[in-house]
């Protein structure tokens, strides 16, 4: 069995992330012949999985700023600071804190993980046979490790962007830092053997950039052991969203819009609809919300633990899925679709206008359906209430041998064959 080393940076699993990492397809490499040894960061509940796994401390430096001033998280920073009278004031403070963080966290804020995983990783090369590298992010930083480790040892390296780096169209800085980044990552990719992403349109984005570097695509996925066992259904008309809304990139008003013409139109009843949002609380959803008079209807639960998020969609009658309705966005599969699919209940996506490769995955599945203006919403919607008031439930549609081409199993296959296309070179 060949040995591939996997450096990854674990985010704790809550409502924000989709596919909790380092674990996912890890697990069934093996049954290809690979054993994975991750390289990842340390945190407070240990798997009990069978994986070999190596934590090294982790490190965020805008968590360690915020704390150093008195907070605990971005969040309750910019909170405090909009409690000022003076918006002018919040907004001069908020901007430049955001100029200092785009200073401090360059590539990323897990920079400080760098040196105390590049040593882990050094041991575990020494002490091991390892045959490839592989570095995910984000964040970036496991790249730089990666990049130190194969020059090092001379091994071969596969880089994995389940988001893109300078390329990713929800870049947060400055078009003036983006030019010194993107020769960093120019630079850090130059030894890559292979690169992959989760999608055919990033892959070919990414091949713009890193010339020469043969990309491929393997999409992000879902571990077959979290598929819905059963659960029973809520008795309302319910949708459900978990996740962000990236400041109304992610924008659910078209919603609002289109349950409200219904209520209005007496062709949905309003006591019988719930709209749930579990995430992030956005004001200007808030009044959105109280825009459509829908203040009896939809609700913000905040953020919620990951085993809560993936229940209440297992409940959910519908789960909301949103896209920015933006270009860039055609080739991006959020964590979330997986999750959905494996909660295996009925998929409304909306916000792009041609819906991308989530409208590709959604006919090839027929997990669900995407959207791209108020009456095709409309349509969807009066469509599903019926079937709801017939029955008592919106029937799921997928169609399972389609679904689990996107299970983690079928994307450690798809990665195997990466690695045996890589191995069967030689090295330099």
């Amino acid at each position: 069995m060949k040995n591939v080393l996997i450096i990854t940076y674990f985010f704790p699993p809550d409502v924000e992330v989709g596919a909790v990492r380092p674990y996912g397809f890890t697990k069934y490499l093996p049954l290809f012949g690979w054993n994975p040894i991750i390289l990842t960061s340390s945190y407070n509940n240990p798997s009990d999985s069978d994986l070999q796994i190596f934590y090294t401390p982790k490190s965020d430096i805008v968590n360690f700023f915020l704390k150093f001033l008195g907070f605990n998280s971005y969040v309750n920073f910019e909170n405090s600071i909009t409690r000022h009278k003076s918006m002018n004031i919040n907004f001069v403070i908020i901007n430049f804190f955001k100029i200092i963080v785009s200073v401090i966290c360059y590539p990323d804020p897990q920079k400080y993980w760098l040196n105390n995983a590049t040593a882990m990783g050094d041991n575990i090369c020494n002490k091991y046979k390892i045959d490839v590298i592989m570095s995910t992010s984000p964040p970036e930083t496991c790249h730089l490790v990666a990049n130190r480790l194969v020059k090092k040892h001379n091994l071969f390296w596969i880089v994995d962007f389940r988001d893109l780096w300078t390329q990713n169209h929800y870049y947060p800085y400055s078009q003036f830092r983006k030019v010194f980044e993107r020769k960093l990552e120019i630079k850090t990719l130059n030894g890559a053997d292979v690169i992959t992403t989760v999608s055919q349109p990033l892959a070919d984005k990414l091949s713009t950039l890193h010339k020469n570097k043969p990309v491929y695509s393997i999409p992000n996925g879902f571990d077959p052991d979290m598929m819905n066992p059963g659960t029973v259904i809520d008795p309302k008309f319910r949708i459900v969203y978990t996740g962000k809304l990236y400041d109304g990139k992610r924008d659910p008003v078209l919603l609002f819009l289109a349950v409200s013409s219904l209520c209005h139109e007496c062709k949905i009843e309003r006591q019988n609809v719930q709209i749930d949002f579990y995430g992030h609380r956005e004001k200007w959803l808030q009044t959105e919300v109280e825009r459509y008079h829908l203040q009896d209807t939809v609700t913000f639960h905040g953020h919620v633990p990951r085993e809560i998020a993936i229940d209440e969609q297992r409940k959910a009658q519908i789960l909301l899925h949103l896209t920015w309705n933006n270009l860039a966005e055609k080739g991006v599969y959020t964590g979330k679709l997986f999750d959905y699919l494996a909660a295996r209940r009925p998929i409304l996506s909306m916000g792009l206008t041609d819906g991308g490769v989530v409208k590709e995955l959604l006919d090839q599945t027929q997990a669900g359906v995407h959207v791209s203006n108020e009456e095709e919403l409309k349509k969807y919607l009066m469509k599903a209430y019926r079937e709801y008031k017939e029955t008592g439930l919106v029937q799921y549609q997928g169609i399972d041998a389609e679904v689990m081409k996107y299970s983690h199993k079928e994307m450690a296959r798809k990665l195997v064959e990466v690695l045996e296309g890589v191995t069967g070179n030689s090295k330099k």
